[in-house]
């Protein structure tokens, strides 16, 4: 709640800072194990249920967006004050969108524990957070299909740079001041991939031809 009052990119320094005093907290529990973790997780994840963990969690977001609260939300993203004024409670919407992050957050946060077996705090430093807003940069706010193109490209370029933290920092770098020089709303701006449409073009090309 008192990060409510926050706009921005305060708003987004003040939940990195949220991240970090959690992660500390985890690290002094003792139900955690401490710095220690938790091991023995049960290996649980296979593709399968990863695959429908990632649909579920598309599903959910599209269906939000579609929905009244969601269509109040991309108000207040373009324009805080102006949907205040057209009467819209942003405090309830801001804390509806943290819930359904958080709740999204603790689906992915079970799949990675049942297939790393061990958890602890250390897997979720501060560099972690910075994948979460490359991927966010990366994809913009303004459409499911780029953001999920994003983490897909952020996730292949980590796997392959796992052994080289220093060099993918510096690359994490170059990228985020070549996306917001020339693609500032992310990978695809505000377009969908539809099926309607790639079909509605088939046809047309097939017309014309």
């Amino acid at each position: 709640m008192p990060t409510l009052r926050l706009k921005g990119d305060y708003l987004a320094i003040a939940t990195l800072g949220f991240a970090e005093i959690i992660r500390i907290l985890v690290q002094n529990m003792t139900i955690t194990n401490g710095a220690a973790g938790l091991s023995g997780i049960p290996a649980l994840t296979t593709w399968p249920i990863l695959i429908v963990g990632v649909i579920v969690a598309i599903a959910v977001c599209s269906n939000v967006m579609r929905s009244a609260p969601g269509r109040a939300c991309l108000a207040i993203q373009d324009d805080e004050i102006a949907a205040e004024a057209m009467g819209i409670n942003t405090t309830k919407y801001k804390v509806m969108a943290f819930v359904i992050g958080a709740l999204i957050a603790s689906l992915a946060g079970a799949l990675f524990a049942c297939s790393f077996y061990v958890i602890k705090p250390s897997q979720f430093t501060f560099n972690r957070s910075i994948d979460i807003l490359v991927m966010v940069v990366f994809g913009g706010m303004g459409s499911m299909t780029s953001s999920v193109l994003a983490a897909i490209a952020i996730g292949l370029l980590n796997t392959i740079l796992q052994n080289f933290t220093d060099l993918r920092m510096i690359i994490y770098g170059l990228a985020l001041v070549i996306m917001m020089i020339f693609k500032p709303n992310g990978l695809l701006g505000k377009r969908e991939l539809s099926f309607k449409r790639i079909l509605a073009r088939r046809e047309a090309g097939k017309e014309a031809s």
